[in-house]
């Protein structure tokens, strides 16, 4: 089985550039108009250029929203140099909500792209 993780942004270069800035993700396709396929080592993700306003479903009644707001679903992308990637991130436009020194646990980080979908940072395990 393969998968990736597809992010709904209000515009597909201002996407592309924060998840490249940020992250290291490289450009891999357009498969169709409005969409990008992103890649770092063996993470795909999906960028889709949706309007705010828009609905994300037929028929409900809510829309899309790009300000900030919490969803079940996030992604936690598990990194080696933590206080740089967080400075990245930052310098990107992601804004952290919080972070926890993990003391014997992994250090993580909770963000937020510009376009106000969650994610986390997670470092290494001290002395692993």
């Amino acid at each position: 089985m393969k998968y990736a993780v597809c992010i709904d942004v209000p515009r597909l270069e201002d996407g592309i550039r924060f998840y490249r800035d940020a992250l290291g993700f490289v450009e891999t396709a357009r498969p169709v108009e409005g969409m990008v396929v992103l890649r770092r080592d063996d993470a795909e993700i999906g960028l889709l250029e949706k309007a705010e306003g828009t609905q994300p479903v037929a028929g409900s009644d809510d829309v899309r929203r790009y300000a900030r707001h919490w969803t079940p679903v996030h992604i936690d992308f598990y990194i080696e140099d933590f206080a740089a990637v967080l400075d990245d991130v930052m310098k990107a436009g992601a804004t952290c909500e919080r972070t926890f020194d993990g003391g014997e646990h992994p250090p993580a980080a909770f963000c937020a792209d510009p376009f106000g979908n969650g994610f986390c940072l997670i470092g290494k395990k001290p002395n692993a």
